[in-house]
Formats: C-alpha cells, structure tokens, sequence
C-alpha cells in the first residue's frame, strides 16, 4: 500500500472516489469478503492460508503478476486451497502516472501470468493503492472486468501496526456486505509485516463470526 508516504493520504480518499466513479466499495448481501492484495509470497500467503484453513473461510487474492511470476508455486497454492484469485496489475505502480495504452500491457501481463500459473482467468479488479483514473477506469470496465475497492481495512502494511491493532481496524463497525482489505505480502510494504497480517487473522474472524455470517469470495453467490 506503500507509495513513498502518500499511500495512506491517496487511500483516505477511496469513499470518495468511488462514489464520483460508482466502484463498489460494499456488496449487498449477508456474508463478508475478506481480500488480500501484493501477493503471492513465498512466506505470507501460505502463512495466511494456513489460518484461513483452520476456520474453513475463504477469500479473494488481488495478485500482482510479477509476484506471480517470482512465485508461481503459491499462486497455485491459493487456487488450490478453493479460494478466488483477482487482478492487482503486473506491476505495483499508481495508476495516475499511466497512460491507457501503458494500462493495458500492464493488464494483459498480469493476466498472462495469472493464467499460466493457476489456470484461472479472472475478471475482477483493484488497482495498486486503490486509486483509479478516468480513463483507466474506463478500459478495465470495457474489458468486462468488475473494478472493486473496500470498505474497511487494517492498514496492515504499517510498520507499526500491530495484530492488535489491524484486527480492530479490520473489524470496527464491521456488516454484512463489507469488504476488508489485509495484505499477504509485504513487497510494497513494511518488511515483514505478513506477519501480523497473519497473526490478526483469528481476531478477524472470530469478529465475522460473532455476527454470525460467513467469510466468502467476493465473487461467491449468496
């Protein structure tokens, strides 16, 4: 999520965007997506998998394709586990600074990728630090792809952000329809910080739970 210390300002502005832009933030029904962006990694996704595993929830993994080309294996891994995978763009770069054109290499890349290692074609879309461009915008709908922000997260690439601290964030005022943003890479963010991202997992949840509904793909139907 990190953008030189702008990640976080440029973020803060997402409810905005989508409203002036009519990019779902939430989905109208029962259940909660839980997403994780940045990956896969050779440490942080499989360490998020495993906690998801023991709760039997699964999520939707926004990947960045020259992530999956490094780690291919656990590209696999995700789909394998029964979890959906989504498109994040090859390279983790502010859409703002593109122009279409550039846009469009970077998405048939990642999707080259994707394909090759999971044998998954995915339609669903959020681009890096969660900000789009007119025009950019446009194209992903004009590829039938579905554009997807959030409405809650856990700042968990913060260096200081304890497991603590992101399952509060995560899960604070949390409902049925909320989509939740975590991380399971720390390529663009605080080193390591899979690691709390994995260790507040539980918290989040437990915290789903409690509202007794389920955590399910962004694209699962309820």
């Amino acid at each position: 999520m990190r953008l030189d210390g702008a990640g976080p300002a440029l973020a803060a502005h997402v409810p905005l965007l989508a409203r002036a832009y009519g990019i779902e933030r939430r989905l109208g029904r029962r259940d909660v997506a839980l997403t994780f962006d940045d990956g896969p990694h050779p440490r942080g996704t499989p360490a998020v998998l495993e906690q998801l595993a023991r709760e039997d929830a699964k999520a939707t993994f926004f990947l960045v394709g020259e992530q999956v080309d490094a780690h291919p294996v656990v590209a696999r891994a995700i789909v394998e586990a029964g979890h959906e995978v989504a498109v994040h763009g090859y390279r983790h770069t502010l859409l703002l600074r593109r122009r279409v054109r550039e846009l469009e290499a970077d998405l048939d890349r990642a999707i080259d990728s994707i394909e090759t290692a999971t044998g998954v074609s995915p339609t669903l879309y959020r681009p890096p630090y969660g900000v789009f461009g007119a025009g950019t915008l446009a194209h992903v709908r004009a590829r039938g792809w579905r554009p997807l922000l959030w409405s809650k997260w856990g700042r968990d690439w913060e260096r200081r952000a304890t497991p603590a601290l992101i399952a509060r964030r995560a899960t604070r005022g949390l409902q049925p329809g909320d989509v939740v943003l975590l991380h399971d890479s720390d390529a663009y963010s605080s080193a390591d910080s899979w690691r709390s991202t994995a260790a507040a997992l539980p918290s989040v949840l437990a915290a789903v739970a409690s509202l007794g509904i389920a955590v399910s793909p962004v694209s699962h139907s309820t």
